[in-house]
C-alpha cells in the first residue's frame, strides 16, 4: 500500500494537469464560470428557506441548509463524476500503466474545489449574519474538510469500478441519493424524525456525521463530538478498505472491461 500510495505521489503532476484541464473545460468562455457552481445551492437554499422555515422555525435555519447543501452536493456530485472516471481516462489507461487510484482522485480534486469554495461562502455569509460564536472551533473543520475528501475519493472509486462492470450504476446512483437526501438532515433539524420514530434513518445514514462536521463548527461555535469524527473516520475507513481492495482485484483486468 505505501508503494502503491507513493507511486500516486511521483504521478501528481499528471493528474494535477488533468484536474486544471477538467475546469478549463467545463467553464471555458462561461460568463459566470466557477460561479455557477456556487449559484446552484444558494438558489436551492432560498427557495427551502421560503417553504420549510416557517414551517421548522429553526434559528439560522437558511445557513444551516447552505452548510448541508454545500456538504451533499460534494458527495453526490463526486460520486457521479467518479461514475464516470474510468471511462473518461480509457485512453490514459490503455497508453500507460499509471495507478487507477489515480483517476477517482481527479475527480474528487475537482469536487473538491468547489466543494472549498462554496464552504468559503458559508463561512462569509454565517460571518455577516451572526458572526462566529467561537472562532477556535473553526480549526476543527481541516481534519473535517480531509474526512470529506477522503470519502469522495472512496465513493469515486467505487461508482467508477461499479460503472465499468454494470453501466447502469449511474441512474441507480442517482435514484439512491434521491432517496437519501430525505434521510439525511438538510432541510429538517436532526432531532425532527425521533418525534415520528424514524430517527434511526438519521443514525444508519453514514452521510451525518459529515453534515455535523461541517455545521458545528460554522452554525454552533463548538467543535464536534469524538463520537461524530469516529462515526466519520470509520465510514471513510470503510470506504477506503473496499476501495483498496477492489483495486487490487482489477487493477490488470480492468482494461480488458473497458
Amino acid at each position: 500500500m505505501g508503494e502503491y500510495l507513493l507511486s500516486i505521489w511521483r504521478a501528481r503532476h499528471f493528474w494535477l494537469s488533468l484536474v486544471a484541464m477538467d475546469l478549463q473545460t467545463r467553464y471555458r468562455r462561461s460568463v459566470l464560470g466557477i460561479g455557477w457552481s456556487l449559484l446552484q445551492p444558494i438558489v436551492l437554499t432560498v427557495i427551502l428557506y421560503s417553504v420549510f422555515h416557517p414551517m421548522f422555525q429553526v434559528e439560522n435555519y437558511a445557513l444551516k441548509v447552505l452548510a448541508g447543501l454545500v456538504c451533499w452536493n460534494f458527495i453526490t456530485s463526486v460520486t457521479l463524476q467518479g461514475s464516470h472516471c474510468f471511462l473518461v481516462a480509457e485512453g490514459y489507461i490503455r497508453q500507460h500503466p499509471s495507478p487507477l487510484a489515480i483517476y477517482p482522485l481527479r475527480a474528487a480534486l475537482g469536487g473538491m474545489v468547489h466543494f472549498l469554495l462554496a464552504l468559503l461562502v458559508v463561512l462569509g455569509a454565517t460571518w455577516l449574519l451572526c458572526g462566529f460564536h467561537n472562532p477556535l472551533a473553526l480549526l476543527s473543520l481541516i481534519p473535517a474538510v480531509f474526512l470529506v475528501f477522503l470519502l469522495g475519493w472512496g465513493v469515486a472509486v467505487l461508482a467508477g469500478v461499479f460503472n465499468v462492470l454494470f453501466r447502469d450504476t449511474e441512474h441507480l446512483l442517482q435514484v439512491a441519493f434521491q432517496l437519501l437526501f430525505y434521510a439525511t438532515p438538510i432541510i429538517y433539524p436532526p432531532d425532527l424524525l425521533q418525534t415520528h420514530r424514524l430517527g434511526w434513518l438519521t443514525y444508519l445514514n453514514p452521510f451525518t456525521a459529515f453534515i455535523h462536521l461541517i455545521r458545528e463548527p460554522i452554525l454552533d461555535g463548538q467543535c464536534p463530538a469524538f463520537a461524530t469524527f469516529a462515526a466519520a473516520g470509520c465510514t471513510v475507513m470503510l470506504l477506503l478498505g473496499a476501495s483498496a481492495l477492489v483495486l487490487q482485484r482489477l487493477q490488470r483486468r480492468l482494461i480488458f472491461l473497458l
